[in-house]
């Protein structure tokens, strides 16, 4: 398995608000957390940071190996995670801070993730991406109603009105789903920085160019600045070889 991390602050934005890295347990398990923060100069950048990184303390802790247990783990983690950065939001210098995230695990053949907000897990398998997770905000649901396509949304004037997000006072409703993997795929885990300024088409044909991993990480964010870089830009590429599925 080959991993490649790669963020930039875009275009337009004097600071970045997204975090992404990647953790080991005790047990030799990768934990990758990619997370967009939201809330404010200052704030954004400590929800996102604090998010990931609270994360992966607590999981090179472990000797989590099987999937229930990863599954456990989020669901506690996540929850913990969102009232500590609640409770800090309520504070005059992090006030309304928040941040989208997505943590995926990789065991042998087998993904389980966690998807929180408008950042996106897909994969690109058989010359096609496919996108596994939803939105959860505004237009992603008008979108998933018909009501909105996909370009539209991309232009919609509430693109960024978030549903779910950690940090917010009710619990929060994370999807946490499994997906089986082949020899040969790419899972791609990236904040909206991306999905707002490269078409999947686009990203498609990026991640399946002849050339290195980290080289597929630098176009995908070059084209995203290219197309203007309105926000910054995070990109986590998995490429599964033979190797992660002994």
């Amino acid at each position: 398995m080959e991993i490649s991390l790669l963020t930039d602050v875009g275009q337009k934005r004097t600071n970045n608000q997204d975090y992404v890295n990647r953790y080991k347990n005790r047990a030799g398990i990768d934990l990758i957390v990619l997370a967009d923060g939201m809330g404010g100069h200052r704030a954004g950048h400590i929800a996102s940071e604090m998010a990931a990184t609270d994360l992966g303390i607590s999981w090179v802790d472990t000797q989590i190996h099987t999937l229930n247990d990863v599954r456990e783990w989020f669901a506690t983690i996540l929850e913990a995670e969102n009232q500590k950065i609640h409770e800090l939001g309520k504070t005059e210098e992090y006030r309304g801070m928040g941040t989208t995230l997505e943590a995926v695990v990789i065991i042998e053949h087998q993904m389980i993730y966690a998807h929180i907000g408008d950042s996106r897990i897909g994969l690109v398998r058989d010359g096609e991406y496919q996108q596994l997770t939803n939105d959860h905000s505004l237009v992603g649901a008008l979108v998933r109603a018909g009501q909105l396509t996909e370009e539209e949304a991309k232009h919609h004037p509430q693109k960024n009105f978030i549903t779910q997000s950690i940090g917010q006072q009710n619990p929060i409703e994370a999807d946490i789903a499994l997906k089986t993997l082949e020899i040969g795929d790419y899972i791609l885990i990236n904040s909206d920085g991306l999905t707002n300024m490269v078409s999947n088409e686009d990203i498609r044909d990026i991640v399946l160019s002849e050339v290195a991993l980290d080289s597929k990480t630098e176009s995908l964010i070059r084209f995203a600045n290219n197309a203007g870089g309105t926000d910054n830009i995070t990109v986590a590429l998995i490429h599964i070889t033979e190797e992660a599925r002994q």
